[in-house]
């Protein structure tokens, strides 16, 4: 349980720190439904970096190719 609780706030980390190119993305911050779309795949390729916005970022964006469909969307349309 506690895990799924970091994964969630790190997808919503991760998306924060996607969201630092557009001022307005990163003000509103992510949905509920753009955190649900990263999160199986935040601990799916990047658990280790839960916690670590700069490098789960990072590590999404190196992963993009793997990413379910959802999170891959999530991730482009914050600039990665």
């Amino acid at each position: 349980m506690t895990k799924s609780i970091h994964v969630v706030a790190a997808a919503a980390a991760l998306i924060l720190s996607l969201g630092a190119g557009s001022l307005a993305q990163a003000q509103s911050g992510p949905t509920p439904q753009e955190q649900m779309a990263c999160r199986s795949d935040a601990g799916k390729f990047c658990a280790e970096h839960i916690g670590k916005p700069p490098q789960m970022n990072a590590c999404l964006k190196a992963n993009k190719t793997k990413l379910s469909d959802g999170c891959r969307k999530v991730v482009e349309s914050r600039g990665g």
